[in-house]
């Protein structure tokens, strides 16, 4: 996929987008969010100094001739400026103005230690928006169990390993379409590339080997436009993201959950909760299994459910004692 920046940002920006791209390993979908974010911040500059006529639309602000004197004049009130004004004006939600804010410290972090065309990095000091903790949308034990036994159809033997593989393994739904079938390799392991073309190696339980060989053993050969896919739409294609998405949709609403905000994402979810909660996995070793660069990230699954505080309340010694 091409990113969008190279016919609308100044060379300074280029720089960093094309480290981000080349050097860091970001996805073109990644970068081409920086970009956007960045490129948003600069509207906001030549129109908040008047650089620009006051009425000009934000979106038509051309950024081509920002240069390296308008970056040594931007301070931290700038930026701070401008996060009220993603939130009054554009209405940003804190997420994306988190983003936003992320974007913008890593661009001036680049171009001050790594390029060394600042002398300071002005937004260093920049606070990131505080976000609500969320916990993750999953499906219990018995709810996993019943999309499995749900399956049915011409594709059924695709479809179960699909959702096995998603419910057992947590991969992303970019991933299960990326999937090849020279992936799945002889000593029960499937190769997984994830975020930034970073490779991982997961380990597959005996369900995830039993759905898979029932797959392949019907698996599409003949007419096939790409040989090695594993899992081959009705058209003879890979799978594609969104082929994949309406086919969980699908199994999700005929067991009632669709309307509950159930997705590929949330079976990624059930299966970090899953390992975590019923097998005691490290939240080091979750970490490795779903791909997350750092740790932070991972410790979303440790939440406690309802049942274990209930059973840690029971648990108690004092549990039983009555008043005499």
């Amino acid at each position: 996929m091409a990113v969008r920046f190279q016919d609308e940002s100044f060379p300074i920006l280029k720089e960093f987008l094309y480290y981000q791209q080349t050097i860091k390993q970001k996805s073109p979908k990644t970068v081409d969010e920086y970009f956007l974010d960045l490129r948003t911040f600069f509207r906001f500059i030549k129109l908040n100094r008047r650089l620009v006529p006051a009425d000009t639309e934000l979106e038509s602000i051309d950024i081509k001739d920002i240069d390296l004197e308008l970056l040594k004049s931007i301070d931290l009130n700038d930026a701070y400026e401008y996060m009220n004004y993603l939130q009054r004006e554009r209405g940003n939600s804190a997420s994306s103005r988190a983003r936003k804010c992320s974007s913008l410290k890593g661009f001036f972090k680049y171009i001050t230690n790594k390029k060394h065309y600042l002398d300071l990095d002005p937004v260093e000091e920049l606070e990131m928006p505080k976000l609500k903790k969320a916990l993750p949308k999953y499906l219990t034990l018995e709810q996993s169990i019943e999309l499995l036994n749900a399956v049915e159809g011409d594709n059924r033997e695709r479809d179960y390993a699909i959702i096995t593989l998603f419910l057992n393994c947590g991969l992303r739904v970019s991933e299960m379409a990326g999937l090849n079938y020279t992936d799945i390799r002889s000593d029960n392991t499937i190769r997984v590339l994830g975020k930034g073309n970073k490779e991982r190696i997961i380990y597959l339980n005996s369900a995830c080997i039993n759905a898979v060989n029932d797959y392949m053993r019907v698996r599409p050969v003949d007419e096939v436009k790409d040989k090695n896919a594993l899992f081959i739409s009705r058209n003879h294609r890979r799978m594609s993201v969104k082929t994949i998405q309406a086919m969980v949709y699908k199994y999700l609403e005929k067991i009632g959950l669709s309307a509950q905000g159930y997705s590929c994402h949330k079976l990624r979810h059930t299966a970090a909760t899953l390992m975590y909660q019923h097998g005691g996995v490290d939240i080091r070793v979750l970490k490795d299994v779903l791909g997350h660069e750092n740790l932070g990230t991972t410790e979303i699954y440790t939440h406690l459910s309802s049942e274990q505080m209930k059973n840690a309340a029971e648990a108690n010694p004092l549990s039983n004692i009555k008043k005499n």
